[in-house]
């Protein structure tokens, strides 16, 4: 829809992005803070031009000239935090869903509504999206592989190939570049939700899709359930029509929640991923912890390897929260064998790097110290736990 923005690219700062993206058009408005619409449809007393948009919509799904129509077609609010979203990932356009499993759920609609129903993917995923995968739910059917082996397992009817890097939970990384060159002409969807853009931006280095589940560090507060895929614009329109026909609209008020994370999404991430490198180092030296995994590109996710019992570990924090999710404020912790990963055959989970002594640690913005010093006695007596082997693993 129309909201009378000026998008034209400018070049810009992420962290002026951040703040300003989304909100140009603001003071012409006479506003300062962004208003929200929470309207579900609109008066229109030309029925003969409300039937030509809809014709235009139907033909390209692009966003309806003038007024809005009704709020699965599209909302006000909810299109600020789409043309900010954009601007950060270096995309045309972004389409916001109500959760990160309904926009990836609708890019798979969309491939396969012209007979793409072939995924190839990469382990490890988010446990839901190897789920939904595996189960063929939406009709599609996945080969599994590693990056070097997705130009072989590319089909005639092969409509996407999909990687998360760093991935959930064992923050493995992945070259973006080599896997975009090896999907030639077959769209590479990254989901950069543990990354997000402030450390990387998967279309500079050849993806066509970026997912992200806005619930994590987008939104940043644990208070927003929400998805995005950020693309080119015919896809975008695309991914409109069948969010449009399927419902999975985002509400209003979680778009201007999201709107207003992305303008501290620069300064969030930075300082927890401070604190994140900080643990994972005094981690890898720690003769209770088996292992640490940490990303080459930085972030705010630490995955270690416990000696000892890690449900132990989970039930003995007392600051970091024992939660699923990550991405907020405050440090959240969680077991995936038991929890994000638990819907994931428990063979390919081991087989993808998830093993049963796995802590996942989303670091937030509290003091170092005092993080430490719960993980310090959250993990137990020193002397229980053998000396270490291995050192810490990046990626």
């Amino acid at each position: 829809m129309d909201n009378g923005m000026d998008t034209r690219r400018t070049t810009r700062a992420l962290a002026t992005e951040a703040v300003h993206a989304g909100r140009d058009d603001l003071a012409g408005l006479g506003l300062h803070a962004p208003p929200i619409d929470l309207s579900t449809t609109y008066p229109s007393y030309d029925s003969r031009a409300e039937a030509a948009r809809i014709d235009a919509f139907a033909t390209t799904g692009a966003e309806p000239d003038g007024p809005p129509v009704y709020g699965r077609l599209g909302n006000p609010t909810v299109a600020r935090f789409e043309t900010a979203l954009a601007r950060l990932e270096g995309t045309e356009s972004a389409v916001a869903f109500a959760s990160g499993m309904a926009a990836l759920s609708a890019v798979l609609l969309v491939r396969g509504s012209m007979g793409l129903r072939h995924v190839v993917a990469v382990r490890p995923l988010y446990g839901c999206s190897d789920h939904l995968l595996t189960a063929g739910l939406l009709g599609s059917e996945v080969t599994w592989t590693d990056p070097a082996g997705v130009a072989d397992a590319l089909r005639p009817d092969t409509g996407l190939v999909l990687v998360e890097s760093p991935a959930n939970p064992t923050l493995a990384e992945i070259d973006l570049r080599a896997v975009a060159h090896a999907c030639g002409s077959v769209p590479l969807l990254v989901d950069n939700t543990f990354a997000t853009p402030v450390l990387q931006r998967p279309v500079e280095q050849g993806a066509r899709l970026v997912l992200h589940s806005a619930t994590k560090y987008l939104g940043g507060h644990g208070d927003v359930l929400a998805g995005v895929v950020a693309c080119d614009e015919e896809f975008a329109g695309r991914l409109r029509q069948v969010r449009f026909a399927t419902g999975g609209v985002l509400h209003p008020l979680a778009g201007y929640l999201l709107l207003r994370g992305l303008s501290t999404l620069p300064v969030r991430v930075r300082a927890a991923s401070a604190n994140a490198a900080a643990l994972a180092a005094r981690l890898a030296a720690d003769p209770r912890v088996a292992r640490v995994h940490y990303p080459s590109i930085g972030g705010a996710m630490v995955a270690f390897e416990v000696h000892g019992d890690p449900h132990a570990v989970i039930a003995g924090v007392r600051l970091i929260t024992p939660a699923v999710s990550l991405g907020s404020v405050d440090s959240l912790i969680q077991h995936p064998a038991s929890i994000s990963h638990r819907i994931v055959d428990a063979d390919d989970r081991r087989d993808a790097g998830v093993s049963d002594r796995l802590l996942r640690l989303s670091v937030g913005l509290e003091d170092v110290e005092d993080l430490w010093a719960d993980l310090d006695q959250a993990l137990g007596t020193p002397s229980a736990y053998p000396a270490r082997t291995e050192a810490m693993a990046q990626g």
